[in-house]
């Protein structure tokens, strides 16, 4: 069996798509399969997908109803142990990413490391995953796709991707196969992806609907008794961590250590 099967979803992104397909038939891994679903693209991106297809295994351009659509269709043509989304605009962050990551053999569910963030400011911000995963964590926060090796099996056991959802179909998947079937993951402490804050789901326009859609998907699995206690210990932490803050910067000298441990550990 191949080991894994790479999706890429685009929609009038030639410029991003190009990227992303540079950086998956650049690595040195070759253990993987490559699908690319376009949803009808008029921006030269189908010609961008025919310059690289003795790269690419498979393909289609044809319309879709939706992200998650276009991402379920690659799914079902996906053949890989682990599926990885790597959405247009998004890449991997260097050549030998994939054998880095693979380079040991795993069993876990999911496998998944951290994500540079593009903002488009001139330098990449470094994004540090959540390990381990916690419930707290997963209501305030998420797990990033584009850095996350999902088994493909996981799909068949537990469901696609929710394509009424717009935004936050694949933190539902998290949410659900991670707290309520209890999978099992392992963290990889390196960058997988570079993630172009470009999209839907990092547009200040769609806030409202992400915040609408995470809390609908929260209140489907659990009890507003349990997500209002996460919450409050979210809060509670911050509020410790704000106070731990100023009471270090009281104590300059302390603070000045403090902070240079916390870039070593960063770095690290």
């Amino acid at each position: 069996m191949t080991k894994i099967s790479i999706i890429t979803i685009n929609l009038n992104n030639k410029a991003g798509l190009e990227k992303t397909i540079m950086s998956v038939i650049g690595q040195t891994y070759t253990d993987f399969e490559y699908m690319v679903i376009d949803g009808g693209s008029e921006d030269g991106s189908v010609e961008v997908i025919t310059q690289n297809q003795d790269k690419i295994t498979q393909w289609i351009s044809e319309k879709d109803t939706g992200i998650y659509n276009a991402m379920n269709k690659g799914i079902n043509m996906a053949k890989g142990e682990y599926c990885l989304f790597l959405n247009s605009g998004d890449y991997l962050y260097t050549p030998e990413v994939l054998k880095d990551v693979f380079s040991l053999p795993y069993a876990q569910d999911i496998i998944y490391g951290d994500m540079m963030i593009d903002r488009d400011i001139g330098e990449l911000e470094y994004g540090h995953s959540p390990n381990p995963l916690t419930f707290e964590g997963m209501i305030a926060g998420t797990l990033w796709h584009p850095v996350s090796f999902i088994k493909k099996s996981l799909f068949g056991k537990y469901g696609m991707y929710n394509e009424e959802l717009k935004i936050v179909a694949d933190y539902e998947f998290f949410l659900k196969v991670l707290f309520i079937h209890n999978v099992s993951y392992k963290y990889v402490h390196i960058p997988i992806s570079v993630f172009k804050t470009n999209g839907i789901g990092s547009l200040e326009k769609y806030d409202a609907l992400h915040r609408q859609e995470k809390l609908s998907v929260q209140l489907k699995y659990f009890s507003p008794l349990v997500i209002d206690g996460a919450n409050r210990f979210n809060e509670l932490k911050r509020s410790e961590v704000i106070s731990a803050g100023n009471w270090l910067r009281g104590k300059p000298m302390l603070y000045k250590i403090m902070l240079k441990l916390y870039k070593i550990v960063k770095a690290l």
